[in-house]
């Protein structure tokens, strides 16, 4: 049962709109924006969420569902195929119009009429239309009608806008209508040709999905492929999509992108290299805040730029104000934008009801895992989990760290997944104090083995005690254990 907003009644003196009040106004219904919501009333707020195009936002249509499900269906086939027995069971390749459609089905077509019936199960009120700040504590909404409708915080207000994809300044890019993550995630036919620049997360996950589907990838990065992990990382997943014929051009920069009259592309490269010719060309350059139109100016805040925050995701200088998931730039991830959430709406409701709130780290209402325990997987042919500094990364802040690696395919749960299985995992330890403070393992299928390091490193659990967590046999898991008699093996020199 949804929560009855209280009208404030407008004076004579005033042409103003009657106002709506809620204790809890939050901008933005993705996933992160529902769970500040959903925290908020069940710490006995009210709430409200304001959303201008689909309730689940970003990740259940256009980005993690519907790009992991172009993805699946590529390693599921790669994986049958790398077993014997199996290998010989399968014949010809995917079933392009079944995978899109399987794709549809994941990203509910298209339509949010469910995660609706969700926030009206949860006790939270939904406004649909475009939001914008009009000083504090107040937004109004204009409605896809054009009407305006004012509402009020009596709390609070949680920024949960997320981001939209970044198009770089290449002369003629804009101009020859690039897709971004939304129509690579959306697109209704594989192009025969497709041009990818960035070769980050996004960018080597759809050069995997669309080379697996048939497409002819040429994938342009100005540095190494996935820059921010590992350097192995980087070697084992551009080996990989050059053995499944895509293009790798690394060290490669766009001089121009033109679009001809028959829809082809042209992207000629900075050094003279030779061009690169396509049906399509995919944006995969970086991200940036969805603040533009939201009216922060009226709050003495910068539209455009992203929004800082303190640990319980309070706007800088704004005791009011929250910014919520991608748009504060901590973390530009789903799963740490539900975390930041979950923080986010209990302490606003510990606020609203007077109560003392515990700031220090690893508390109820604090996002510290924001720092130094971010999990993350790149679906990539092969995948890529990490989790917490990598070697490099740690020596930059002047820590004092040993590094274990320890080749994947050797361990019997791997032989047994695949048939010349091929992979790395390197642990990094602090050594001062003797725990993890790293991990990343590549590998196909090495996504699960990913939580049991997130919780070595936030529980900072020493490594003498790890000894005792016992991996179970025949598993990929074992790898654990490698890694640790390989550490131990190294320090008694």
């Amino acid at each position: 049962m949804t929560h009855p907003p209280r009208p404030l009644t407008a004076t004579a003196a005033t042409s103003a709109p009657t106002a709506e009040e809620y204790d809890l106004i939050v901008i933005g219904a993705g996933a992160v924006g529902e769970n500040v919501a959903d925290r908020a009333v069940q710490g006995g707020l009210t709430a409200v969420v304001i959303e201008s195009e689909l309730v689940g936002g970003e990740c259940s249509y256009w980005a993690c569902m519907p790009s992991k499900a172009l993805v699946r269906s590529v390693s599921a086939l790669r994986a049958a195929r790398a077993v014997a027995g199996a290998r010989e069971a399968v014949s010809g390749p995917l079933d392009v119009a079944a995978v899109l459609a399987r794709r549809d089905d994941v990203a509910s077509h298209w339509d949010d009429s469910g995660q609706v019936r969700w926030l009206e199960s949860a006790g939270i009120d939904l406004v649909r239309g475009e939001a914008r700040l009009d000083g504090a504590k107040r937004v109004v909404v204009t409605s896809p009608d054009g009407s305006e409708r004012v509402v009020v915080a009596r709390t609070a207000v949680a920024v949960c806008t997320g981001s939209d994809a970044a198009i770089p300044g290449i002369p003629g890019l804009a101009e020859a209508e690039p897709w971004t993550s939304r129509e690579a995630t959306s697109a209704e036919r594989v192009p025969e040709r497709l041009a990818i620049i960035g070769g980050g997360v996004v960018g080597c996950e759809m050069a995997t999905a669309f080379a697996g589907l048939g497409a002819r990838v040429t994938l342009i990065s100005r540095g190494r492929l996935l820059s921010g992990l590992e350097e192995f990382a980087s070697e084992l997943v551009a080996e990989r999509l050059r053995e499944e014929e895509v293009t790798v051009l690394t060290g490669a920069s766009p001089a121009r992108v033109d679009r001809a009259a028959d829809g082809t592309v042209t992207i000629a490269l900075e050094g003279g290299a030779d061009p690169v010719t396509a049906d399509e060309v995919l944006v995969a350059t970086g991200r940036r805040p969805r603040t533009e139109r939201l009216g922060l100016d009226s709050v003495g805040l910068e539209p455009g730029e992203w929004l800082h925050v303190d640990d319980t995701l309070r706007v800088e200088g704004h005791d009011w104000l929250y910014a919520v998931g991608d748009v504060n730039h901590r973390a530009l991830l789903t799963h740490q934008g539900k975390y930041q959430a979950r923080a986010a709406g209990d302490v606003i409701a510990a606020r609203a009801r007077g109560e003392q709130v515990d700031e220090a780290a690893w508390g109820p209402y604090v996002a510290t895992a924001d720092h130094d325990a971010v999990p993350a997987v790149a679906f990539t042919s092969p995948e890529v989990a990490s989790v917490g500094m990598t070697a490099a990364g740690a020596a930059e802040r002047g820590l004092a760290t040993r590094v274990a690696d320890y080749e994947l395919g050797h361990v019997a749960g791997a032989s047994l997944h695949a048939d010349g299985y091929r992979g790395r995992a390197r642990l990094v330890i602090d050594d001062e104090r003797d725990v993890v403070i790293g991990f990343t393992v590549v590998g196909d299928d090495v996504a699960e083995l990913l939580h049991a390091a997130t919780i070595a490193i936030v529980g900072e659990v020493p490594v003498a005690r790890l000894q005792h967590a016992v991996p179970s046999y025949p598993t990929m898991s074992e790898v654990w254990l490698r890694l640790l008699e390989i550490d131990r093996a190294q320090r008694r020199g």
